[in-house]
């Protein structure tokens, strides 16, 4: 059984960890983190600080997690986050024909389109699987 320092034991009582289910909770943990993470923290303040960080990831990874979009649809939001039209990308597709057919579909990405999309929109080539 491991006993907890004084220390941590007020923490705990101070901002008694529990489960986040709504946003209010969860602001309130943020906030708590921050005024730990804003100094230099002492060990224990560390160990409080990651189950904090543990209890927001979870969740913020059920309640914000983005649904999964289509390679197309990622390359259609990433030109039009950009102001992009097809004929913008013929450099990474090669030719005007190859960037309309994988906008509407008919043509998969290969492994060197990735690249040169990641590369341009200096974004993780994962958004394209």
């Amino acid at each position: 059984m491991i006993i907890p320092t004084e220390q941590y034991a007020k923490l705990v009582a101070k901002t008694p960890p529990r489960i986040v289910h709504n946003e209010q909770q969860n602001e309130h943990y943020i906030q708590v983190l921050f005024d730990l993470t804003s100094r230099k923290m002492t060990k224990d303040e560390r160990e409080f600080a990651d189950l904090l960080t543990f209890l927001i990831e979870d969740f913020e990874q059920k309640h914000y997690t983005l649904p999964r979009a289509s390679p197309t649809d990622v390359i259609l939001f990433l030109m039009d986050q950009h102001g992009l039209k097809q004929k913008d990308l013929v450099d990474v597709f090669g030719t005007p024909s190859i960037v309309s057919e994988v906008l509407n579909g008919k043509r998969d990405l290969n492994k060197a389109h990735i690249v040169k999309l990641s590369e341009r929109f200096h974004v993780s080539p994962e958004l394209f699987f």
